[in-house]
């Protein structure tokens, strides 16, 4: 895969990734900010501007006119706010790339942040937030940052924000958002798939180089101790425990960062991993657990996710933390390394199979490292690991005091599940 990369004068990146035979194309246009760029009254904010997007430009005054400029040639389009990513896309067969470059375009540069329609939406988001209330194994990890980052931290808060927070938004809070946080040097713009570079390239260049500079306000980096391990419990009547249970990791870029991708392969990575043989096959426990990465310029987290019977949450606990005391004491074999390798090359390969997933990577990559890392990079350097970097690395991150357990459920007995927090 090539990547083409062009810088506009106000500072603005293009990235230009053309797939030979591509039958569809993607536009994606992606922004340096999410909720870790708020501070405590402001959270939530990142993710109702990007709603707004939506309900209107110059061009298109409303959002049906939006929907249906895009329903009307089949497209694929949504949005996404993360903690410290937002970004706006659309993916169309490729003859009609022209039509979704030009609305994605005209939401991210003319939208006009309606006052009636900000209103109307503050309803939109308070459902939003009562809906993921209802799925507690798409919240626990709200409980799970809160927990190893702190809530005076904006990476300890919640994307959505507080509902008191979705009430009191002015149009004003918008458009100082927007100018603070939507700078053309904060800014990527992507295209992938079949296309002709050269008009989309004399597209972009002509309506992202009226993007005004500014320098992007910075986030408040992250620099938190632990010293010991930490327990949170939510406590709700659900029908099955939803649990958290990890440690702080490392940032992008670190030395030992394929280390560690192998590691949660190997322990919940697939269905042959460790902890799901020995949670849900030897045990039933669990009908599924996995183990998982997430990685910030300043920082990380590696977790163990899972739901279960509330009788049986205090047994899943320690089985998790027998496999980290397991893979402490003895290097995973030769075999185990290998077929961790081969399914983390497989899924790394099979998820960057479509124009959609191509302009995510590309422009995820560009925004936190500075340049686009290819596929075949990130393969060499997980060929690399040793079965000593995987010990290495467990032995460093799975220590009794960096352990942090986050649960939703009907419990109360916080004390007896802090004493289990040993490996």
């Amino acid at each position: 895969m090539e990547y083409k990369i062009h810088t506009l004068a106000n500072g603005l990146r293009i990235i230009l990734a053309p797939i030979k035979g591509a039958r569809t194309a993607t536009v994606m246009v992606m922004t340096g900010t999410g909720s870790r760029y708020e501070d405590k009254h402001e959270n939530g904010l990142a993710h109702f501007l990007e709603h707004m997007f939506f309900k209107g430009t110059k061009k298109r005054p409303s959002a049906r006119e939006i929907s249906e400029a895009l329903d009307s040639v089949g497209s694929e389009y949504n949005a996404f706010t993360g903690k410290d990513r937002t970004a706006y896309h659309a993916k169309v067969s490729s003859r009609f790339l022209h039509t979704a470059l030009d609305l994605i375009t005209d939401i991210f540069l003319h939208s006009t942040l309606p006052p009636n329609e900000i209103t109307k939406e503050r309803g939109a988001i308070i459902q939003e937030i009562d809906m993921y209330e209802d799925m507690p194994m798409r919240t626990v990890d709200n409980v799970f940052d809160a927990l190893i980052f702190g809530t005076e931290h904006p990476l300890g808060r919640t994307i959505l924000g507080p509902k008191a927070n979705i009430r009191a938004f002015k149009r004003r809070d918008f458009a100082s958002y927007l100018r603070n946080h939507y700078t053309p040097g904060n800014t990527v713009v992507c295209i992938a798939g079949g296309f002709s570079e050269k008009k989309v390239l004399a597209k972009i260049k002509k309506e992202f180089s009226r993007l005004r500079n500014g320098k992007p306000t910075a986030c408040l980096p992250f620099a938190g101790e632990q010293t010991a391990p930490r327990v949170a419990i939510k406590e709700k009547k659900t029908d099955q425990t939803q649990l958290m249970l990890g440690v702080p990791a490392y940032p992008y870029q670190h030395a030992d960062e394929y280390a560690l991708e192998v590691l949660a392969n190997i322990l919940g990575g697939g269905m042959s991993s460790r902890l799901f043989t020995e949670v849900r096959e030897k045990r039933g426990l669990a009908y599924y657990v996995r183990a998982a990465v997430e990685r910030y310029p300043d920082t990380g987290e590696m977790v163990v996710q899972a739901g279960v019977e509330h009788g049986k949450l205090e047994k899943t606990v320690q089985t998790i933390l027998a496999e980290f005391r397991k893979i402490k004491r003895t290097p995973p074999s030769a075999s185990e390394l290998k077929k961790a390798k081969a399914h983390i090359r497989g899924s790394m390969t099979l998820s960057l199979e479509t124009s959609d997933a191509i302009a995510e990577h590309a422009a995820t990559s560009l925004i936190h490292l500075g340049r686009v890392r290819p596929l075949e990079e990130i393969l060499k350097g997980v060929d690399k690991v040793t079965t000593a970097d995987v010990q290495r690395v467990a032995r460093d991150l799975l220590r009794t005091e960096k352990l942090n357990l986050a649960i939703i459920g009907p419990h109360l007995h916080k004390d007896a599940l802090a004493r289990l927090l040993r490996v």
